[in-house]
């Protein structure tokens, strides 16, 4: 392959690991890919894992490091090293050594013979706990109900992009687990490729049962920016309208029943739930209303758009 490629690694608390994994990049790109760097994102390490990279940067020009003063989470690593990465296509695999780098010459040499933008690893053979196979098939579950997208394995660290589409991805918080989604909804074509899983050799899993809890509120997240995000009125006015016209109707018929048949409705607690719903569907209604003007001043500043292509001027 002649193309340069970008290998995008974020580590936290990897010592045991580094060496072994750099041997193996090395040892799987030699005969395939001419051209490439790797890029270590140091996510705020608080055991030598810094200290190693340095050592080894000395002595391995394809290295480079950018390190964080504290521990961010993998979006912001993954965002830094795909802006700081030169290469026409880009790699990202985890450091625990997990992933294989022969299934990134492979999918990398599937990205250069097709029109895929990103091929997202799929680990049919997952090497986990029960828990964390459970929670991903839960995970990818609902999101192949929400969305249109069909992939079986969302959060694999083993991803190949072409350099366009891994720079438009903004990510925060926990967007890193939605990557094929978020590019699919920016109009590139996301395909995904089996690839081996291994069992974790040094260390802990950073994934704890807790993020469960944390995983939830980002997929409510994602499904309210790809669906919703240029017309957030769309979203409230469904649930504001609901609401003011449930209120509306018990109203109606509670003046019915004081007008017409006389019936006493001051102490009635269905009064009391009208006059909320009424209230709280006009409150939404403005929410919406006020997030639509933000986003409207907001794509006058910035479009948020993806080209595909570009004349020349």
């Amino acid at each position: 392959m002649n193309k340069k490629v970008s290998l995008v690694i974020p580590v936290y608390n990897e010592e045991e690991s580094l060496d072994e994994l750099l041997l193996q990049v090395h040892a799987a790109f030699a005969d395939h890919i001419k051209n490439y760097e790797i890029i270590f994102i140091d996510d705020g390490s608080t055991d030598t894992t810094l200290k190693m990279l340095q050592d080894h940067a000395k002595k391995d020009k394809t290295i480079k490091i950018y390190a964080f003063r504290r521990n961010l989470g993998k979006s912001h690593a993954l965002t830094l090293g795909f802006q700081k990465s030169t290469g026409e296509y880009i790699a990202t695999i985890d450091a625990d050594l997990q992933d294989d780098p022969k299934n990134v010459v492979e999918s990398l040499q599937e990205l250069d013979s097709g029109t895929s933008d990103l091929i997202a690893g799929w680990r049919v053979n997952r090497k986990d706990t029960g828990f964390k196979k459970i929670a991903s098939k839960v995970f990818n579950f609902l999101i192949n109900r929400m969305f249109d997208l069909r992939i079986h394995d969302l959060n694999c660290g083993l991803k190949v992009y072409r350099a366009n589409c891994a720079k438009e991805l903004k990510l925060y918080g926990g967007l890193h687990r939605f990557i094929p989604l978020i590019a699919s909804e920016l109009g590139f074509l996301v395909t995904e490729k089996e690839v081996h899983n291994r069992p974790r050799k040094f260390g802990v899993s950073k994934y704890k049962a807790t993020k469960v809890f944390t995983d939830l509120p980002d997929l409510f997240t994602i499904y309210f920016i790809t669906k919703y995000n240029t017309r957030p009125l769309h979203f409230f006015g469904r649930i504001g309208g609901f609401s003011f016209i449930l209120g509306f109707f018990v109203l109606i018929y509670l003046s019915v029943l004081r007008l017409f048949l006389n019936e006493s409705i001051g102490t009635r607690p269905l009064l009391t739930f009208g006059v909320l719903m009424v209230i709280f569907g006009v409150q939404i209604l403005l929410t919406g209303l006020i997030a639509d003007l933000l986003v409207a001043a907001t794509i006058k500043q910035n479009n948020r758009y993806s080209l595909k292509y570009e004349s020349e001027e």
